[in-house]
């Protein structure tokens, strides 16, 4: 019963930065954690960052520590990805999920995903 539309995803040269934005509407009042997933041409989906209610925890992919980051701003119901440095290989679909049960762990058990948006990083 949530709806996920991400945006700002584009085309950007190696080194560069970009800003992903996902919005949520509907049942938004009750999700837990909102995360990051990416999937890559000829790859499978895999997880990239996650971010708690509260925002105090967060959780990277060893492939984007140090580049990317992750926060929210819950009276928007909005969570960002902010990744720097990008290289080729973060070239992908990205994903925006939420999640609903506290008891999960941050890497699955995601209910709801978007329709993702495309990052295409040049060399």
């Amino acid at each position: 019963q949530v709806q996920l539309v991400e945006s700002g995803g584009g085309l950007v040269q190696a080194g560069g930065s970009l800003r992903l934005s996902c919005a949520a509407s509907g049942r938004t009042f009750a999700i837990y954690t909102m995360g990051w997933f990416r999937q890559a041409p000829g790859k499978e989906r895999e997880f990239v960052a996650a971010i708690n209610r509260a925002g105090d925890s967060t959780y990277y992919a060893d492939s984007v520590k140090g580049r990317f980051t992750i926060s929210r701003d819950n009276a928007k119901n909005t969570v960002y990805l902010q990744m720097a440095s990008l290289k080729p290989e973060d070239t992908a679909v990205y994903y925006c999920a939420v999640q609903y049960n506290v008891i999960a762990g941050p890497y699955d058990e995601y209910n709801y995903w978007g329709q993702g948006t495309q990052v295409t990083v040049s060399s």
